[in-house]
């Protein structure tokens, strides 16, 4: 696929944050997701990758997605997904704060109303 069939394919701008590695290095590094499609993102950050380098990123609800690098300018470079992917599982959000099961008691809704009739006195 050329250039300009590349630029029209849809793309979700966004403000994410992703874990990358680099493939045949240690340790992971924060990126910011600047947009994304199925077939590849934009990111932003302080890590050095070189064009075609292979890279894992990990998007929140799709897990860790391998792609080469396609482009770098600047602190912002582009990476080619290996295998299409639902770009829209990205931007669901989570259980809202204090609705999930591992939500500590305190901080979820209160609960039921109590009927006064049942409780006894001390």
């Amino acid at each position: 696929m050329d250039e300009i069939d590349h630029r029209q394919l849809g793309r979700d701008s966004m403000f994410l944050m992703a874990d990358l590695r680099l493939v045949g290095t240690d340790g992971e590094h924060k990126v910011r997701v600047r947009n994304l499609s199925a077939g590849g993102m934009m990111a932003e950050g302080s890590v050095k990758v070189g064009h075609a380098d292979m890279v894992d990123v990990s998007l929140r609800n799709i897990g860790w997605v391998r792609g080469a690098i396609a482009w770098i300018q600047d602190n912002r470079f582009g990476i080619a997904f290996a295998e299409p992917i639902d770009p829209l599982l990205a931007r669901e959000l989570t259980p809202a704060p204090g609705q999930g099961e591992g939500t500590p008691r305190f901080v979820r809704p209160p609960l039921a109303t109590v009927d006064l009739q049942r409780l006894r006195k001390i």
